[in-house]
Protein backbone atom coordinates (compact mmCIF):
# COMPACT_ATOMS: atom_id res chain seq x y z
CA UNK A 1 0.00 0.00 0.00
CA UNK A 2 1.24 3.47 -0.84
CA UNK A 3 -0.51 6.13 0.31
CA UNK A 4 1.99 8.77 0.79
CA UNK A 5 1.48 11.02 -2.23
CA UNK A 6 -0.99 13.30 -2.10
CA UNK A 7 -3.53 14.59 0.15
CA UNK A 8 -6.64 12.63 2.23
CA UNK A 9 -9.49 12.98 0.41
CA UNK A 10 -13.12 13.80 1.38
CA UNK A 11 -15.70 12.04 -0.56
CA UNK A 12 -19.08 12.83 -0.86
CA UNK A 13 -20.97 9.31 -2.18
CA UNK A 14 -24.80 9.32 -4.23
CA UNK A 15 -26.12 6.03 -4.64
CA UNK A 16 -29.87 5.17 -5.43
CA UNK A 17 -30.06 1.49 -4.65
CA UNK A 18 -27.87 -1.46 -2.82
CA UNK A 19 -24.64 0.62 -2.67
CA UNK A 20 -22.31 -2.17 -3.60
CA UNK A 21 -19.75 0.37 -5.27
CA UNK A 22 -20.06 2.35 -2.19
CA UNK A 23 -19.23 -1.12 -0.07
CA UNK A 24 -16.06 -1.03 -1.89
CA UNK A 25 -15.00 2.53 -1.42
CA UNK A 26 -16.02 2.27 2.43
CA UNK A 27 -14.04 -0.84 2.98
CA UNK A 28 -10.69 0.84 1.00
CA UNK A 29 -11.11 3.81 2.89
CA UNK A 30 -11.11 1.51 5.94
CA UNK A 31 -8.26 -0.38 5.10
CA UNK A 32 -6.13 2.61 3.80
CA UNK A 33 -5.85 1.79 0.61
CA UNK A 34 -7.97 4.58 -0.61
CA UNK A 35 -6.00 7.24 1.64
CA UNK A 36 -9.78 9.78 2.39
CA UNK A 37 -12.78 9.22 4.08
CA UNK A 38 -16.41 9.16 2.84
CA UNK A 39 -18.12 12.36 4.12
CA UNK A 40 -21.67 11.71 3.37
CA UNK A 41 -23.78 9.77 1.25
CA UNK A 42 -26.87 10.69 -0.30
CA UNK A 43 -29.59 8.47 -2.22
CA UNK A 44 -32.74 9.48 -3.82
CA UNK A 45 -34.54 5.91 -2.47
CA UNK A 46 -35.24 6.29 0.90
CA UNK A 47 -35.21 2.32 0.58
CA UNK A 48 -31.78 2.14 -0.37
CA UNK A 49 -29.53 -0.18 0.93
CA UNK A 50 -26.51 2.39 0.54
CA UNK A 51 -27.95 4.74 3.44
CA UNK A 52 -27.95 1.53 5.30
CA UNK A 53 -24.46 0.77 4.10
CA UNK A 54 -23.05 4.29 5.93
CA UNK A 55 -24.96 4.21 9.01
CA UNK A 56 -23.84 1.35 10.08
CA UNK A 57 -20.42 2.87 10.03
CA UNK A 58 -21.41 6.35 11.82
CA UNK A 59 -21.11 8.41 7.96
CA UNK A 60 -24.49 10.47 7.43
CA UNK A 61 -27.06 9.58 5.26
CA UNK A 62 -29.28 11.61 3.54
CA UNK A 63 -32.56 11.12 1.46
CA UNK A 64 -32.98 13.72 -0.83
CA UNK A 65 -35.65 13.19 -3.78
CA UNK A 66 -38.52 14.79 -5.43
CA UNK A 67 -40.21 13.56 -1.95
CA UNK A 68 -38.12 16.11 -0.17
CA UNK A 69 -37.92 18.66 -2.80
CA UNK A 70 -41.19 19.30 -5.28
CA UNK A 71 -39.25 21.93 -7.28
CA UNK A 72 -35.96 20.28 -8.92
CA UNK A 73 -33.86 23.52 -8.89
CA UNK A 74 -34.21 23.26 -4.43
CA UNK A 75 -33.37 19.58 -5.16
CA UNK A 76 -30.36 20.10 -6.75
CA UNK A 77 -29.35 23.30 -4.25
CA UNK A 78 -30.02 21.06 -1.09
CA UNK A 79 -27.79 18.43 -2.62
CA UNK A 80 -25.07 21.17 -3.37
CA UNK A 81 -25.49 22.64 0.20
CA UNK A 82 -25.13 19.02 1.48
CA UNK A 83 -21.52 18.65 0.24
CA UNK A 84 -20.33 21.90 0.87
CA UNK A 85 -21.48 21.25 4.60
CA UNK A 86 -19.37 18.01 4.90
CA UNK A 87 -16.29 19.68 2.91
CA UNK A 88 -16.14 17.47 0.15
CA UNK A 89 -13.27 17.37 -2.43
CA UNK A 90 -15.01 14.35 -5.05
CA UNK A 91 -18.55 13.78 -5.27
CA UNK A 92 -18.99 10.34 -6.47
CA UNK A 93 -21.84 8.93 -8.47
CA UNK A 94 -21.92 5.75 -7.84
CA UNK A 95 -25.44 3.93 -8.90
CA UNK A 96 -26.76 7.28 -8.69
CA UNK A 97 -30.06 7.28 -11.43
CA UNK A 98 -31.15 10.81 -11.71
CA UNK A 99 -29.68 13.67 -13.58
CA UNK A 100 -27.93 16.61 -11.62
CA UNK A 101 -28.37 20.03 -12.19
CA UNK A 102 -26.44 23.15 -12.42
CA UNK A 103 -25.89 23.94 -9.01
CA UNK A 104 -23.63 21.25 -7.87
CA UNK A 105 -22.44 20.92 -10.92
CA UNK A 106 -21.05 24.61 -11.10
CA UNK A 107 -20.14 24.54 -7.17
CA UNK A 108 -17.81 21.57 -7.79
CA UNK A 109 -16.16 21.97 -11.04
CA UNK A 110 -14.81 18.95 -12.59
CA UNK A 111 -15.02 17.74 -9.45
CA UNK A 112 -18.95 15.67 -10.14
CA UNK A 113 -17.49 12.25 -11.33
CA UNK A 114 -19.66 8.95 -12.60
CA UNK A 115 -19.64 5.67 -13.86
CA UNK A 116 -20.96 4.03 -16.59
CA UNK A 117 -20.99 0.10 -17.68
CA UNK A 118 -19.72 0.45 -20.81
CA UNK A 119 -16.98 1.91 -22.90
CA UNK A 120 -18.70 5.31 -23.72
CA UNK A 121 -20.02 6.95 -26.27
CA UNK A 122 -21.18 3.20 -26.69
CA UNK A 123 -24.79 2.16 -24.97
CA UNK A 124 -24.83 5.36 -23.44
CA UNK A 125 -27.53 8.49 -23.01
CA UNK A 126 -30.90 8.78 -21.51
CA UNK A 127 -32.59 5.30 -20.62
CA UNK A 128 -29.49 3.86 -20.87
CA UNK A 129 -28.62 2.07 -17.67
CA UNK A 130 -27.73 -0.78 -15.52
CA UNK A 131 -28.93 -4.44 -17.68
CA UNK A 132 -30.40 -2.61 -20.32
CA UNK A 133 -26.50 -1.83 -20.75
CA UNK A 134 -25.49 -5.10 -20.91
CA UNK A 135 -28.21 -6.33 -23.30
CA UNK A 136 -27.37 -3.39 -25.65
CA UNK A 137 -23.46 -5.00 -25.60
CA UNK A 138 -24.85 -8.38 -26.35
CA UNK A 139 -26.92 -7.61 -29.10
CA UNK A 140 -24.61 -5.26 -30.89
CA UNK A 141 -22.00 -7.97 -30.94
CA UNK A 142 -19.26 -6.04 -29.28
CA UNK A 143 -16.14 -8.26 -28.44
CA UNK A 144 -15.27 -6.20 -25.69
CA UNK A 145 -17.10 -3.47 -23.15
CA UNK A 146 -15.98 -2.13 -19.30
CA UNK A 147 -16.33 0.31 -17.14
CA UNK A 148 -15.87 4.83 -18.01
CA UNK A 149 -15.91 6.54 -15.17
CA UNK A 150 -16.41 10.35 -16.95
CA UNK A 151 -17.23 13.92 -15.83
CA UNK A 152 -20.61 14.62 -15.15
CA UNK A 153 -22.63 17.44 -17.19
CA UNK A 154 -25.79 18.29 -18.08
CA UNK A 155 -26.84 15.22 -20.11
CA UNK A 156 -26.72 11.49 -19.28
CA UNK A 157 -23.78 10.02 -19.86
CA UNK A 158 -22.21 12.83 -22.09
CA UNK A 159 -19.07 14.48 -19.95
CA UNK A 160 -15.35 13.97 -20.95
CA UNK A 161 -13.54 10.86 -19.87
CA UNK A 162 -11.80 10.42 -16.78
CA UNK A 163 -11.07 6.68 -17.18
CA UNK A 164 -11.96 3.51 -18.75
CA UNK A 165 -11.77 0.01 -18.64
CA UNK A 166 -12.18 -3.36 -20.66
CA UNK A 167 -13.68 -6.60 -20.31
CA UNK A 168 -13.92 -8.90 -22.84
CA UNK A 169 -17.50 -10.23 -23.90
CA UNK A 170 -17.60 -13.71 -24.03
CA UNK A 171 -19.59 -15.78 -27.22
CA UNK A 172 -21.23 -17.32 -24.33
CA UNK A 173 -22.49 -14.44 -21.71
CA UNK A 174 -25.71 -13.49 -20.69
CA UNK A 175 -26.80 -10.75 -19.26
CA UNK A 176 -26.36 -11.70 -15.69
CA UNK A 177 -22.63 -13.44 -16.55
CA UNK A 178 -21.83 -10.49 -18.06
CA UNK A 179 -23.13 -7.26 -15.61
CA UNK A 180 -21.51 -9.89 -12.79
CA UNK A 181 -18.19 -9.55 -14.27
CA UNK A 182 -18.85 -6.15 -14.86
CA UNK A 183 -19.48 -5.44 -10.96
CA UNK A 184 -16.50 -7.06 -9.29
CA UNK A 185 -14.41 -5.35 -12.40
CA UNK A 186 -16.23 -1.76 -11.41
CA UNK A 187 -15.38 -2.41 -7.31
CA UNK A 188 -11.86 -2.39 -8.32
CA UNK A 189 -11.76 0.34 -11.05
CA UNK A 190 -13.48 3.15 -8.72
CA UNK A 191 -10.77 2.89 -6.48
CA UNK A 192 -7.77 2.50 -8.63
CA UNK A 193 -9.51 5.74 -10.14
CA UNK A 194 -9.92 7.41 -7.09
CA UNK A 195 -6.74 6.68 -5.85
CA UNK A 196 -5.22 8.27 -9.21
CA UNK A 197 -7.20 11.32 -8.51
CA UNK A 198 -6.39 11.74 -4.92
CA UNK A 199 -2.54 11.27 -6.38
CA UNK A 200 -3.12 13.94 -8.80
CA UNK A 201 -2.05 10.90 -11.79
CA UNK A 202 -5.41 11.88 -12.89
CA UNK A 203 -5.77 15.42 -12.64
CA UNK A 204 -9.50 16.75 -13.23
CA UNK A 205 -8.82 20.05 -13.53
CA UNK A 206 -6.92 19.72 -16.92
CA UNK A 207 -9.77 17.28 -18.45
CA UNK A 208 -11.55 19.29 -20.82
CA UNK A 209 -15.76 19.40 -19.52
CA UNK A 210 -17.94 20.06 -22.19
CA UNK A 211 -19.96 23.10 -21.94
CA UNK A 212 -22.81 23.20 -19.47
Amino acid sequence: MNNSAGTFIRLGVMASHGGTNLQAILDACSSGIIHGEVAVVISNNSNSYALERARKVGIEAIHLSSHTHSNPEQLDMAIRDVMIKHKVDLVILAGYMKRLGKWILESFPNKVINSHPSLLPLHGGRGMYGDRVHDSVLKSGDKETGITIHLVDLEYDHGSIVSQTKVCVSPSDSVSSLRNRIQKEEHSFWIQTIERIRKREIDLSEISLKTL
